[in-house]
């Protein structure tokens, strides 16, 4: 049996007419910049959240570079997130002139450990960028109540979040800004890439608005400098057909997360499996365990036809990019620890029991090998 890590393919599958009617209304409509695909998306995902804007852009780097400028954050600011993600958070900070700072994560839930930013809080601190990691929500209520005695602006960046709850409200709508990726492999993925700006304030809404048009309300009238990131009116219209089943998918990935927790409880020794918070639905972006034995599990995966993924090998703060912040190994223990052991293994909404217990039983086998 081969398993891939991620199968895009059985989706489209699923949905090929629908994705066909959808692109083909497109390319007869001829409008391919913006159009009334893209206008009517940004409207449905707002609904589907419950904010008033929503502002379509390039994809989620540009989601977090967009929201930085339009709150005015630059050179001499720091924002404080989190070393275990994917670059782009911290790369978005660093487009604008800002400075990541990096506090340590929380062990079980992956996400930035509030516990532990006010201490990293400095004159120059103007927010705070959690990320939802994996689709795991992060502690909402602490960063809000830090972000309000600070007076710091709060960037949610729940690019691997979307249709994840904290406290029965969904990620994107606690923060002044949030940020969206529609790439390929998230949960609501397009066929290329794709991001999105939500915000319930009309000033951010409208400055985002501008910078992805060039720094301009009025075509060919520039009142700053901006940039060209306008999200697709292919990629909007195959997103809006598949928007109406993302709840459903991501009910889907949580009954198979559900399964594996099941089948491999008995593996706690070896592996530990995904914590979720007790207030939060976790929508499982990925499923990512742990293991000292990481190396030796994901080669004798693959040796059964198993994909396996690395999500993250190396934290940021010790990223070559990073070597100027003068962070050093140990700095940032937890996040080094779990960079180390944890790894991927298949989930998407389309698994079947038959590959769930295929893969546990295969794990079931190696490990006890490894014994």
């Amino acid at each position: 049996m081969q398993i891939e890590l991620i199968n895009l393919k059985r989706q489209y599958k699923n949905l090929k007419d629908e994705i066909n009617k959808a692109i083909e209304k497109v390319l007869e409509n001829g409008q391919y910049i913006l159009g009334p695909e893209v206008k009517a998306f940004e409207k449905e995902i707002a609904e589907y959240l419950g904010v008033r804007y929503a502002i379509g852009v390039a994809n989620g780097t540009d989601a977090l570079v967009l929201s930085l400028r339009a709150l005015g954050i630059g050179p001499g600011d720091e924002v404080i997130t989190t070393p275990f993600t994917f670059f782009a958070t911290a790369e978005a900070v660093s487009q604008v002139g800002a400075t990541p700072v990096f506090v340590d994560i929380d062990p079980d839930t992956y996400n930035i450990n509030p516990d532990l930013i006010e201490e990293k809080i400095t004159e120059k601190t103007k927010a705070i960028l959690p990320v939802h990691i994996f689709g795991q929500p992060c502690d909402m209520d602490k960063i809000m109540q830090i972000a309000k005695k600070h007076n710091l602006y709060v960037i949610e960046d729940a690019c691997q979040a979307i249709g994840s709850e904290y406290k029965g409200q969904k990620v994107g709508t606690f923060g002044d800004v949030a940020c969206f990726s529609f790439f390929p492999t998230k949960n609501l993925g397009g066929y290329g890439d794709g991001g999105m700006v939500v915000t319930n304030n009309k000033d951010l809404a409208e400055e985002v608005d501008m910078l992805r048009k060039h720094g301009s309300k009025k075509k060919y009238y520039n009142e700053e400098i901006g940039y060209n990131s306008r999200l697709d009116e292919l990629q909007a219209a195959i997103l809006r057909v598949k928007l109406k089943y993302l709840d459903v998918w991501n009910s889907q990935r949580i009954s198979a997360a559900n399964k594996y927790n099941e089948l491999l409880k008995d593996l706690s020794d070896v592996i530990k499996t995904p914590y979720k918070l007790p207030e939060a639905k976790h929508i499982y972006h990925l499923y990512c365990i742990q293991s000292e034995k990481r190396e030796f599990l994901m080669e004798k995966l693959k040796e059964y036809g198993i994909a396996t993924g690395i999500y993250y090998p190396v934290p940021l703060h010790l990223q070559k990019a990073y070597i100027n912040l003068g962070y050093e190994e140990g700095d940032l223990p937890v996040a080094e620890e779990v960079c180390r052991k944890i790894f991927a293994i298949p989930m998407y909404p389309e698994i079947t029991d038959e590959e769930i217990n295929y893969i546990s039983e295969v794990l079931h086998k190696i490990v006890n090998e490894g014994d």
